[in-house]
């Protein structure tokens, strides 16, 4: 009897590790509510891979492992060349006859295996993924694939102490303990993926590590048209918008994209502007013709010394004379009144908060514990609505709202989920008055300098050009142009 009898192929593909070939399938068997996502080595035979099980445990029992930190790429690259000598020797002595091809390959498995993260590195490098969860030790890995949502995959961990080693790993690496008196950890990876680790028997049934991957090609406004996050006229709004130096806050639920859509609005800034971030942890690529400064907060060492906060970089920013101001997230009332400020004396702001919709935004924003007073809210131009389907994965905006002058939003751009379009179901009665005070542009002149940005929009995605520099240097191109037309 055919045991895949019944199982649909959903995706297939290759990978690359260290010159390691990983084959990825995806597919979904009959009586399965969930899709496997299996990895397989293509070049490392199952008789090899038992010969270097054995290479492996000669090679621990010789070094010291555990006491092996890796701080970067180029300490990584130090740690093999150092047991690269006593791993040529075991592989010698196991295959006496092998090239030196095969011979770097087998290294740089042994290298993975034995201080690296095992099999976990292969999903690392996998640029479709956007996070990986380990939940225990009985229970396999699962990711979360950008194209196909949460799926199993056939990697599994073989015990809660090597959880925990790589746990200890990871955050002895950044200056960072995990313990059973410390048992919940936030860290990162040398790469910029952020993690989260915790300790049985606070997660009662295992030890886990949730990674959220740091995109290496972040989205763009490219991306975001051709896989229908985002309409065309929904971002020439929003570039429109940008332009004009009008701030935006970008809200949704976790996970629904409103990094990724920070970071397609960056795409629009001018690059004649200084531009400053602040994040928790750096997600943000900015296109590198951009006068960008990126900063980042620092917890606490063990002793409670050297914390640096949310707060105390958004102050400081000030100092630095910015034109555009970026902020990872609102979360306290002190971070909104700085911002809020920073919008009062002319800076444009744009940020992120958790709300999932527009009312909700402004009733987030109005109460405890962020409690800033309703009218301060008209500084705020555009609420930007993100939503992600939990069913199918699917990330798309579904409300674009304006801020009325008693604080109220009115949503002029709304997602209609049957038909997966966004509409548009209420005429500006603020944002179009606010670019003709400041501009000069009528209600006319401003319909054409939105279609004006809609055909350069089309013309983006039809030339399929989605690298956040090249983005960054045609929209520079525009704004010279603009510019030398005054």
């Amino acid at each position: 009897m055919d045991k895949n009898k019944g199982t649909i192929k959903i995706d297939s593909y290759k990978l690359n590790v260290n010159d390691i070939v990983v084959n990825v399938d995806i597919t979904l068997g009959r009586n399965e509510f969930v899709p496997l996502y299996n990895v397989s080595i293509l070049n490392i035979s199952k008789i090899t891979n038992i010969i270097l099980h054995k290479i492996r445990e000669e090679f621990v029992s010789k070094i010291n492992v555990g006491d092996i930190k890796i701080k970067d790429s180029s300490s990584q690259n130090a740690i093999k060349d150092k047991f690269q000598k006593e791993i040529l020797v075991l592989i010698k002595k196991y295959f006496p006859d092998v090239d030196k091809k095969t011979s770097n390959l087998l290294v740089n498995y042994l290298i993975q295996e034995n201080i690296g993260l095992g099999n976990v590195e292969l999903l690392l490098r996998d640029k479709n993924l956007e996070d990986i969860v380990i939940n225990n030790a009985h229970d396999p890995v699962w990711v979360y694939h950008r194209k196909h949502g949460w799926l199993k995959t056939n990697v599994k961990i073989q015990s809660e102490s090597k959880i925990r080693h790589y746990s200890t790993m990871i955050g002895r690496d950044v200056g960072k303990e995990i313990t059973l008196l410390k048992p919940l950890m936030d860290a990162s990876l040398p790469s910029g993926d952020r993690v989260n680790a915790t300790l049985s028997p606070i997660s009662t049934i295992g030890n886990t590590i949730s990674i959220r991957k740091f995109a290496e090609k972040p989205w763009t406004i490219t991306d975001f048209i051709r896989e229908k996050t985002l309409s065309y006229y929904a971002a020439a709004l929003i570039w429109l918008a940008v332009q004009n130096e009008l701030s935006i806050l970008i809200t949704g639920g976790t996970g629904s994209g409103k990094t990724s859509m920070l970071n397609v609005v960056s795409n629009f800034f001018p690059p004649n502007q200084r531009i400053i971030s602040i994040e928790d942890t750096r997600e943000l690529t900015l296109p590198d013709s951009l006068h960008w400064v990126p900063l980042e907060t620092r917890l606490p060492n063990p002793e409670g010394k050297g914390e640096v906060t949310m707060l105390d970089l958004l102050v400081n920013s000030l100092r630095m004379r910015p034109d555009k101001i970026i902020v990872g997230e609102i979360r306290r009332k002190k971070e909104a009144e700085v911002l809020f400020e920073a919008m009062h004396t002319g800076h444009s702001v744009y940020a992120t908060l958790h709300a999932n919709n527009a009312r909700e935004t402004v009733v987030r924003m109005t109460n405890p514990p962020i409690d800033i007073p309703k009218l301060m809210l008209t500084a705020l131009s555009l609420i930007v609505v993100q939503h992600r389907d939990r069913r199918t994965g699917r990330r798309r905006t579904l409300q674009i709202a304006e801020v009325l002058p008693n604080g109220d939003p009115n949503v002029l751009l709304q997602l209609d989920a049957q038909k997966d379009q966004l509409n548009q179901i209420n005429e500006s009665q603020v944002l179009m008055e606010t670019i003709n005070l400041y501009t000069g542009l009528t209600p006319d002149e401003i319909r054409k300098d939105i279609n004006e940005k809609i055909n350069i929009l089309k013309w983006l995605v039809k030339n399929n050009i989605t690298n956040i520099h090249q983005i960054g240097l045609i929209f520079a191109k525009y704004y010279i142009k603009k510019l030398r037309h005054k």
